[in-house]
């Protein structure tokens, strides 16, 4: 199979690589530099989509970039960033005279309203209350195919929780703190905390990128990407902590994060969701790290 990946010399896209090649496929990357194996944007705008059975986009400007002060200009890159390179996926397979099977987007749980007891399902309703679940909203609209091409084009999104692993996410910046032993809640540290590991997200969109056994809809499919172990941020703390074999005793308040990191993206780790994947679990995905100990556990290195 051949597989186009918008976006794939990111964290999830080099996990999405290596999993897709070892499983016998030839992957091709969009990227903003040309190189082996990579076309650019402007080659897709302008040369349209190159022969491929599965497409995936990645793409987007890092979220908790730690390099970027929340204004306006980082705000206007979050979305162009992530519809921009979704839109010209989108009009290449709609304009394809060969368009692919399937058609997968990675988006975000950010859709989900934050609370301490609400649980969200794929079926969950839900409309727009902030910044991030605006932007979720036109960023799957942008994926969406014309009805006539979803005869033949399978569509799915994967809304994914933080992504945790080795190599970057949202590991990266939280293990040398906790090295140091200066590791602490976030905030009140109850608040639910979605999460996956790497490897089980690239599994879940590796899955979905495989040809349709029926019909396809004209509607995607709706995947939660989040582990099915529900956690709060005060566990994943201690867990993180007792497996670095370091103290967690150095909490940072909810008015240090809003003032750092403002407070639209502080929300993020300030506040959360319960999202459960019971669609991602009916469809037959068998997690490799389900629960925090044997994710972190990996991560550490133990």
């Amino acid at each position: 199979m051949r597989v186009l990946i918008g976006g794939g010399s990111g964290f999830v896209g080099r996990e999405l690589t290596r999993l897709l090649r070892h499983k016998g496929h030839e992957v091709t990357v969009i990227s903003r530099q040309p190189g082996p194996g990579k076309i650019t944007w402007a080659e897709l705008d302008s040369d349209g989509l190159p022969p491929c059975e599965a497409a995936v986009n990645l793409a987007g400007e890092n979220l908790m970039n730690p390099l970027r002060w929340w204004n306006e200009s980082y705000k206007k890159d979050l979305f162009s960033s992530r519809i921009d390179t979704t839109k010209s996926m989108a009009q290449a397979i709609a304009a394809s005279s060969r368009p692919p099977h399937s058609w997968v987007l990675v988006s975000g749980v950010a859709c989900y309203k934050p609370s301490l007891t609400a649980e969200y399902t794929e079926d969950s309703e839900w409309t727009p209350f902030d910044f991030l679940s605006r932007l979720v909203k036109e960023w799957e609209a942008s994926a969406l195919l014309p009805e006539d091409v979803t005869k033949n084009t399978k569509q799915v999104v994967i809304r994914s929780g933080a992504v945790l692993g080795r190599d970057g996410g949202a590991m990266k910046q939280m293990l040398l703190p906790f090295w140091l032993g200066l590791g602490g809640t976030l905030g009140s540290g109850g608040q639910p905390f979605p999460w996956i590991h790497v490897s089980d997200l690239a599994g879940i969109i590796a899955k979905s990128l495989e040809p349709p056994a029926a019909l396809t809809s004209p509607s995607p499919q709706v995947l939660n990407g989040v582990a099915p172990a529900l956690s709060t941020n005060l566990e994943f703390t201690k867990e993180l902590g007792r497996v670095l074999r370091r103290p967690t005793v150095f909490p940072v308040p909810g008015f240090v994060m809003n003032a750092v990191m403002g407070s639209e993206r502080a929300v993020v780790l300030l506040q959360g969701q319960k999202v459960v994947p019971k669609r991602t679990q009916e469809a037959g995905f068998v997690y490799k790290y389900p629960d925090l100990t044997s994710a972190l556990e990996e991560i550490v290195g133990i």
